[in-house]
């Protein structure tokens, strides 16, 4: 019985996010790690590197090879010790982990048929009938075995037939953009959970150690999530994290909780991968009927502009972005909107523009700056220059305007320059303006890029 214990424990595996058909990360130091008998050499090849290291006591193994260049060229991946394992097919270019709930699970299989102004004829395109790159990588994580360790090395995949069927849309067009544009092996890790809340995608530890929410009780399962389905990931070399999830939060009209939650997901992930810089890019809620449900909360047609604020207010943690998606509701998506090529394709313009540095890359619609008033019309101008459009060439929807009595009424607005000037005959002395402040409001302005302005109010309380 001895002999038996000790002959399994003698065996090296490897955690399952480590196999065949990978993407290790380019650029940057890459850990490769697993288990061994206590005490056990283990070696690890790769490219012209060679490393060595000793099990601790534990039976734990890490090693780290320095940076790698980009390359689609397969290669193979060496660890050895009492029994060798072979890791083929693997690339080196750029890994991302997908995380939040539904529509970040939304698989391809449901949404891919690609339809676009910028990709002609009359019929769409069915991205499974076409991708075939085997620069393109998928790993789909199971909550019930990522913890485990595997044997057979297979739960990377190209990006193609059953594999990609299953997989997340939203990520795999993210990919398919990042690597046309980068011209490098794109490798994502999606770990999602349909109707799944912010907590448990955090750490119990990090709730307690965070100011804001140590010695009080938390809702929603923290850990639940997190322990099975991100923390064996880790430590994974990885260029980013993307993040779509609120709806489940927006459910229970949480605003200022959101934001510190999510403030609290990114600091705890990025401290448990090492690295404070990790960038974060996430998804604006699109526009949904949340008023219509009668559940234990009331809520109403300003519930997810509410929670849309929350989430923008993520935005002053350093390398994080969010795209904007009030043009990409329908009403037979409902809370699951099609379109997920374009939440992807959104997603990769921000890493494009602010990870990777692209000076040509216009990766943001127009965002709010400042208000001022002069003779009964106030002036809206926005962070950038970019020049405004309305997408459909008819006058801008969905702005409101207010007096010194703070009852908001529908307001004629019309660009000038890098502005928009907004009023109504009834107002004279405006003193705020909101614009997309509706759950169903699908505004027209755009900026000539073609992405859509971000949903603001400039009476947001101090």
């Amino acid at each position: 019985m001895f002999c038996t214990t000790n002959s399994a424990h003698a065996t090296i595996t490897l955690p399952r996010i480590l196999g065949h058909d990978m993407v290790l990360q380019r650029e940057k130091p890459v850990p490769i790690w697993g288990t061994a008998a206590p005490g056990e050499t283990v070696g690890v090849q790769f490219a012209s590197q060679r490393l060595s290291t000793k099990a601790d006591a534990a039976g734990k193994w890490q090693v780290t090879l320095k940076p790698l260049k980009a390359s689609a060229t397969p290669a193979e991946l060496v660890i050895s010790g009492s029994n060798t394992i072979r890791l083929r097919n693997v690339l080196v270019g750029e890994v991302w982990v997908c995380s939040g709930q539904s529509n970040m699970e939304y698989t391809m299989r449901k949404n891919s048929k690609v339809t676009r102004p910028d990709m002609p004829g009359p019929n769409p395109v069915d991205e499974l009938n076409v991708a075939h790159n085997p620069a393109i990588r998928i790993f789909l994580v199971n909550r019930k075995t990522l913890p485990k360790p595997d044997t057979l090395h297979r739960d990377w995949a190209v990006a193609q037939d059953s594999a990609l069927r299953s997989f997340s849309a939203a990520a795999y067009f993210f990919a398919k953009e990042l690597n046309k544009r980068l011209n490098v092996p794109v490798g994502m890790v999606a770990t999602s959970v349909p109707g799944s809340r912010i907590e448990p995608w955090i750490s119990e530890e990090a709730f307690a150690k965070d100011p804001a929410f140590a010695g009080k009780k938390v809702d929603g399962e923290p850990g639940k999530f997190w322990e099975p389905m991100v923390k064996p990931l880790v430590p994974l070399a990885v260029r980013g994290f993307l993040w779509y999830q609120g709806e489940s939060n927006c459910f229970l009209a949480e605003t200022t909780t959101y934001t510190q939650k999510m403030r609290t997901l990114i600091s705890s992930w990025r401290a448990t991968w090492g690295d404070a810089n990790l960038p974060f890019y996430y998804v604006s809620l699109a526009p949904f009927k949340y008023s219509d449900t009668h559940d234990k909360v009331v809520l109403t047609r300003e519930t997810l502009p509410l929670f849309r604020e929350a989430q923008a207010a993520v935005l002053q943690v350093p390398h994080t972005a969010m795209i904007e998606t009030t043009d990409l509701a329908t009403a037979e998506g409902g809370i699951h909107p099609g379109f997920k090529w374009e939440i992807g394709r959104r997603l990769a313009l921000l890493a494009l523009a602010n990870t990777y540095k692209m000076p040509s890359v216009v990766a943001e619609g127009p965002v709010f700056r400042s208000l001022k008033v002069k003779r009964g019309v106030a002036t809206v101008s926005f962070a950038s220059a970019a020049t405004l459009i309305s997408k459909d060439g008819k006058p801008l929807t969905d702005f409101t305007i207010a007096g010194p009595d703070g009852v908001f009424v529908p307001a004629q607005a019309r660009i000038q320059g890098a502005q928009v000037l907004v009023s109504a005959p009834q107002v004279k002395q405006p003193t705020a303006v909101r614009f997309g402040w509706d759950e169903v409001a699908q505004p027209n302005l755009f900026s000539e890029a073609g992405l859509p302005a971000r949903p603001f109010r400039t009476d947001k309380p101090q």
